[in-house]
């Protein structure tokens, strides 16, 4: 059973703390929930909205079907309407029928055009009362809602005689009116209200109340109003502590656990949002004895009773890289997060830490390009990007995550890679794990585990910090240790890190640094590479990499819901660079039919698949468009593809 919701509104209008309410408040239903925000690159005044579905199953992706849409203006309904689906609800403002299409002063020219065009094709004229009635003969369940006198009668019961005082509870008496069609109970509002609201009361305290005040209305008018789906409690539904969370929090709750210590920043959407996290937890106890805290760990240097992470937000990304690789040489686990723009000035300082052998961990949230492109869009089109930036050649590992719960554990991965093997570790994030919430097992922090790898604490004079090995990896120790001498230059060096243009030591140091890949392409555990979902004997598969991982296997539930058995199975490419050719080419021996599924252009997987393999994709389905694939959208697109056999399918899905 799935329920998807979405509310619409102007940015700045409490859009996503609506939706937060709503999400938490089916949560602690006893629902899995994932929810998904799109916005524009504007402060305030454009459309966003957010669409959230609860399962009593898994749920991993959003779908494009709507049971119901929430709305407190016109735009919304103008958007969004005709995604109700037969049997869902259109929740809007009864005052604003009289709105029309023209006036929307905020709808960019191409979708006002698109918009008018649809609803010529419908034959609908352009007010909200002609598509409203237009949905409800669709088969839609449509629900006036009278906000002001609603408002009115909140205020009346609060104290509160000024209108304009009111206004942004609004949106909670449109939520508290779809929550109730839902049969959702008005007590797990409360609680979500509590959890939007921490440390608000009288927020909580008056907004709940317009949460009682709309029930009572839908109770009264719209009791006859039935959906198939609903979200009555289910007490005890989920088995162990589930937390409902963003991919930027998660990934900055991973980096404490994982012992960084300095986080270095220039703001970028959406990347900064991970910083701002931590900076609200600078500083944090670690108490072994609470179940909540974080594990003591033997073999960490850099976790003590009492700790505090350094963010620092410097003048632009290239301070932010340096700062970072700075930090890295002095002993401390040292990072930074951006977005495209700001990885493209960063290379310089890359290749400086690659040069140097030095750990940093660089977490890049891919949006769309290029140049601003999309600022707040999605896109997957950095892969290529992360693994060639820089000029000569040097190695870097870079590892993607599927979900926000594996970039939990792939963050603390990414800093035990970059000081195992002394290189940078790229971390490929995006926009789609960056914005989305979901509800997650709570992380295992038995699981976590510190390798500082070969870390010296002492060393003799003659400290050859870029000493000739078998395995390429010398030992290291931190800048600054007493009696401790040795150079770092972005010039080709010797052992002793003094600059050095001899022919041999040229070769033995491209050899060294090249070697150190060679290992970790041995050493990292196949688990860690790939995942494969399904028969491995199957004759069709998806390949893909990053978030489409939720949106393909929603998509190959609901395949299997309808009886579309083809020998269907999914291989999800975790690790990136070193390219685990040799293992997807073995994964991949029976398969007849191979879909590369990513979001972007190129299909970039598929070239460095193709480079590194000499096998390519048969298909491909690519998106392209801002927008993150739905779970619908992969099912329809396999569909097509397998019955036939189109060899590049683009799709262009939401708005």
């Amino acid at each position: 059973m799935r329920v998807s919701w979405m509310i619409g509104g102007a940015q700045g209008s409490g859009v996503d703390s609506s939706a937060n309410v709503y999400a938490y408040a089916a949560a602690s239903s006893g629902y899995n929930v994932y929810g998904k925000r799109e916005y524009f690159s504007n402060i305030k005044g454009r459309h966003s909205y957010f669409t959230v579905v609860a399962s009593d199953g898994p749920v991993r992706s959003v779908t494009d079907e709507v049971h119901v849409l929430t709305s407190f203006d016109a735009e919304t309904v103008f958007r969004h309407a005709f995604e109700v689906m037969k049997g869902g609800v259109l929740i809007y403002d009864k005052y604003l029928e009289a709105e029309r299409l023209k006036n929307q002063s905020m709808l960019e020219p191409e979708e006002m055009e698109r918009l008018e065009r649809e609803l010529e094709e419908r034959g609908v004229s352009g007010t909200v009362k002609d598509v409203v009635r237009a949905a409800e003969e669709g088969g839609a369940h449509v629900v006036p809602m009278p906000y002001m006198d609603l408002l009115k009668r909140v205020g009346e019961i609060i104290g509160e005689s000024q209108l304009s005082a009111l206004t942004r509870m609004v949106n909670t008496l449109a939520v508290a009116a779809s929550f109730k069609i839902l049969n959702g109970e008005i007590e797990y509002l409360e609680k979500g209200l509590n959890y939007a609201f921490r440390a608000k009361r009288a927020i909580v305290r008056n907004n709940v109340i317009a949460c009682q005040v709309a029930y009572e209305y839908v109770g009264s008018e719209f009791d006859g109003v039935k959906l198939d789906v609903n979200i009555r409690p289910r007490p005890n539904a989920n088995n162990g502590r589930r937390v409902l969370i963003t991919g930027t929090s998660m990934v900055g709750i991973a980096k404490i656990a994982a012992g960084c210590r300095v986080q270095a920043y220039y703001p970028i959407t959406p990347a900064a949002d991970e910083s701002f996290y931590l900076e609200d937890e600078m500083e944090f106890g670690v108490n072994p004895e609470a179940e909540t805290d974080l594990p003591a760990l033997a073999e960490s240097k850099v976790l003590s009773e009492k700790t505090s992470v350094v963010v620092f937000q410097t003048e632009d990304e290239l301070a932010a890289i340096d700062l970072a690789v700075g930090a890295a040489l002095a002993g401390a686990r040292a990072a930074t997060a951006t977005s495209g723009p700001g990885f493209s000035l960063m290379p310089e300082g890359l290749d400086w830490a690659s040069i140097n052998e030095v750990p940093v961990v660089i977490t890049i949230y891919s949006r769309g390009g290029p140049s601003t492109g999309l600022p707040t869009r999605h896109e997957q089109s950095d892969l290529l990007f992360s693994v060639f930036a820089g000029h000569g050649e040097a190695p870097r590992i870079v590892l993607a995550s599927g979900d926000i719960e594996e970039a939990f554990y792939d963050t603390i991965r990414a800093f035990n890679y970059a000081e195992r093997y002394q290189m940078p570790v790229i971390h490929l994030l995006d926009k789609s794990i960056a914005n989305s919430t979901q509800s997650v097992p709570f992380p295992d922090l038995s699981r976590v585990v510190i390798d500082r790898g070969i870390l010296l604490d002492s060393a003799d004079r003659e400290y050859k910090r870029f000493e000739f090995t078998d395995s390429g990896i010398s030992p290291r120790i931190p800048l600054g240790t007493k009696d401790v001498v040795f150079w770092n230059t972005g010039d080709e060096h010797d052992e002793l890190g003094h600059i050095s243009e001899d022919p041999v030591n040229r070769i033995r140091m491209m050899e060294k640094r090249m070697r150190k890949l060679e290992v970790a392409a041995r050493e990292i555990p196949a688990d860690e590479k790939i995942a494969v979902y399904g028969d491995p004997s199957a004759e069709n598969w998806i390949i893909s990499w990053g978030s489409t991982k939720g949106p393909v296997l929603d998509g190959l539930d609901l395949l299997r819901e309808e009886g579309f058995d083809h020998n269907l199975a999914f291989l999800q490419v975790k690790l990136l660079w070193p390219f685990p050719g040799e293992l997807i080419k073995e994964t991949l021996k029976g398969a007849k039919r191979v879909i590369d599924l990513e979001q972007n252009y190129m299909g970039q997987m598929g070239l460095l698949m193709r480079m590194t393999t000499g096998m390519e994709p048969t298909n491909f389905v690519l998106k392209y468009n801002g927008r993150p694939f739905t779970m619908t959208e992969v099912r329809d697109a396999v569909k097509a593809v397998i019955r036939t056999n189109v060899k590049r399918l683009v799709t262009n899905r939401g708005r």
